[in-house]
């Protein structure tokens, strides 16, 4: 497992909300759901990503985008067209005088709009993220990232097109994991271009020799590792790794493997039947006891007030 594919481990579609969009010009949504992270692929015609602050971007077809939430934005025909409909936090979608629109704008599976035949049509994955790995993706992330149809080749936007609007057995498993492809080829797109600014675990993974090493710590965190120990793994000495591993992530190893152990812990103590005994034995502390102070000095506060605010 490298650094990306560890990191995208966490946000994992599961019964994300998808829906494909036929929308006549002009037309105008506000979005407000909050989502942490949403996908737009224009299939068809252009919108418009217009945010709060910022520039508005324009998205054509093939064109997709990646928004980080959750502050509010505006998707419409044209930047100057006033929001007809206001997205809200679980997808309820109503006028900005507070009228639903679910049922009037229903076009059957999956499909939502004004029109069957609109000269407009985008998909939309939003994912609704939580967790402290999926926090580490989006901290790497611009509120906004778009991605045009010419910078890349993947087929995966007109697959999920075909299979967005099937009614079959098993069909909300195929559509997390073709959104799970699709943000992962996005994002390892952006994150090789020379202008995205990629983050520092991202660019180090292609290096030999922290990249072998930023693969192990991922991989098993429970391991025992020292920075001797790594580097003897890694072929190199312990002063090198050090030196080069700092250089290239930012910190240390042993800083880096505590920030991962940490965040997995904090994933991992949400789960209901989970104990800070179990979870510490699965991210490499020896106790409950060496957890909870590992913890409390690193993110201010005890396993158990973490649990206790995640629910």
């Amino acid at each position: 497992m490298d650094a990306l594919a560890g990191l995208l481990d966490g946000p994992r579609a599961r019964g994300a909300f998808l829906l494909r969009s036929i929308l006549t010009p002009p037309w105008s949504l506000r979005i407000q759901d909050e989502a942490p992270l949403t996908l737009v692929a224009i299939i068809r015609g252009e919108a418009w990503v217009v945010p709060d602050t910022g520039d508005a971007t324009r998205l054509g077809p093939g064109d997709i985008a990646v928004i980080r939430g959750p502050e509010p934005y505006t998707v419409a025909d044209d930047p100057a067209t006033k929001p007809q409909i206001v997205i809200h936090p679980g997808q309820h979608c109503m006028t900005p005088e507070g009228v639903s629109m679910s049922q009037a704008m229903d076009l059957g599976v999956r499909a939502w709009g004004d029109s069957p035949d609109g000269p407009t049509m985008m998909l939309t994955g939003t994912y609704h993220l939580e967790g402290e790995v999926s926090r580490r993706l989006l901290e790497a992330l611009p509120t906004l990232l778009v991605l045009p149809a010419d910078a890349w080749d993947c087929p995966l936007i007109p697959l999920l097109a075909g299979e967005i609007v099937k009614d079959e057995p098993g069909q909300e498993a195929v559509l997390d994991r073709l959104l799970d492809l699709l943000l992962i080829a996005v994002l390892r797109t952006w994150f090789s271009r020379p202008d995205a600014e990629a983050p520092a675990w991202y660019r180090a993974h292609t290096d030999p020799v922290v990249g072998r090493a930023l693969r192990m710590l991922h991989n098993n965190p429970a391991h025992p590792w020292t920075v001797a120990n790594l580097a003897s793994e890694v072929g190199v000495s312990r002063a090198a790794l050090a030196r080069r591993f700092a250089d290239l992530v930012g910190e240390p190893p042993m800083t880096f493997l505590t920030g991962w152990r940490l965040a997995l812990a904090a994933d991992l103590l949400r789960e209901p039947d989970s104990t800070v005994g179990s979870v510490a034995r699965q991210v490499g502390y020896g106790s409950a006891f060496a957890l909870s102070a590992a913890f409390k000095r690193v993110r201010g506060v005890s396993p158990q007030e973490h649990r206790v605010g995640a629910h």
